[in-house]
């Protein structure tokens, strides 16, 4: 039995049902809208304001609202309204003016201005500078570093190399290669404290060191494994040898590419003879001040973060254990980079900043 007063019926149009479908089979909508679109499809079907609201989880007073809204006002009575707020406190021209004062000027007493600074300066409060430089992405506090290649042959060596990653040549390997130096078997002087409820982990600031070592790796860029090998100098020798586990590790039918930085090490009389005697290695070396091309770049950063900077070792032989721990685990789970940038799109890049850079000394 229906008790209350009876609602006006909802009919909807085919185009108006469709247009209802697709707000609730969206994932970028927000919620509350998605919602409100069901109960005016159930409505229409003919379900109570009761029924409704058991469905979703709403009041019947809620049903009632929407389900009256979209009666007066159509698809447009599902969307929020404009909520009264208090007036701005701050007129465009004041938010210019801090914008202008961020970027172009610099405190007397320091190197960058902090929202404190910059607040008691232009007479503002802390909170509105905040959501200025909130709004506008401004962060005194930060600075991204870079580095100019000075490389003369800088745009052979970029499309020669681009051009291996998005074009392997067939029935060849290519494997970025480099060391990774004075790798710190660090060990804190007291025990950690393990992470629990409501506190992070607790390491003391200060540390003993048992020693360093090299950590050679070749990177494949076809599988995304990595072939490594510790030492504990990285000389000429240690490379030479380095090498030679790599010789007796890839198939003697494919053809080599090593992706290598122009360290002198990788470039000594022993080591051009030795590749002279194989002739299936090709060497493809990066621009000066390019090392973020070659991908084993990568993934010293990833054996870094995950490995090696919170880790404590007590000796050397600790250290190289817990490496090949993880290089381990790391192949057995890997996938290769996918890099996308093409020479041209690099080369845009780079002349996109020297613009810029030329365009702050005037």
């Amino acid at each position: 039995m229906r008790t209350g007063r009876p609602k006006a019926p909802i009919i909807l149009s085919d185009q108006e049902h469709e247009q209802l479908t697709s707000l609730i089979r969206s994932r970028s909508l927000p919620y509350g809208l998605v919602t409100r679109a069901r109960i005016v499809l159930l409505a229409a079907e003919g379900a109570t304001n009761r029924e409704i609201a058991e469905n979703i989880g709403l009041s019947t007073q809620s049903v009632c609202k929407w389900r009256k809204r979209y009666i007066q006002q159509g698809l447009t009575g599902l969307h929020d309204e404009l909520r009264p707020g208090r007036p701005r406190s701050i007129s465009d021209e004041e938010v210019a003016t801090l914008i202008r004062k961020t970027l172009n000027t610099k405190p007397k007493d320091g190197t960058h201005w902090t929202v404190r600074s910059i607040a008691e300066e232009a007479k503002l409060s802390r909170p509105t500078v905040h959501r200025i430089w909130k709004a506008f992405a401004l962060q005194p506090h930060r600075q991204r570093h870079f580095k100019l290649s000075t490389d003369p042959f800088f745009v052979e060596k970029v499309r020669d190399i681009v051009g291996l990653y998005l074009n392997p040549p067939d029935k060849a390997m290519v494997l970025c290669v480099d060391e990774k130096s004075q790798v710190q078997a660090l060990d804190r002087t007291q025990p950690l404290l393990p992470m629990g409820l409501g506190y992070v982990e607790g390491v003391t600031h200060d540390y003993v060191r048992h020693g360093t070592t090299t950590l050679f790796a070749a990177l494949d860029i076809a599988t995304g494994k990595v072939l490594t090998c510790c030492k504990r100098r990285h000389r000429h020798q240690e490379y030479l040898q380095f090498l030679k586990l790599i010789e007796a590790n890839v198939p003697k039918d494919l053809d080599i590419h090593l992706v290598v930085d122009n360290y002198a090490t990788h470039k000594h009389h022993k080591i051009k003879r030795w590749l002279a005697a194989h002739p299936r290695y090709q060497v493809h070396y990066t621009p000066t001040y390019a090392s973020w091309l070659n991908q084993v770049e990568i993934w010293f950063n990833i054996i870094t973060q995950k490995a090696i900077r919170r880790g404590t070792f007590r000796s050397v032989k600790d250290l190289t254990s817990k490496i090949d721990q993880f290089v381990q685990h790391y192949n057995r789970k890997t996938q290769p980079f996918i890099w996308t940038a093409t020479a041209d799109s690099i080369f845009e890049k780079i002349k996109r900043l020297c613009q810029y850079i030329s365009e702050t000394r005037h």
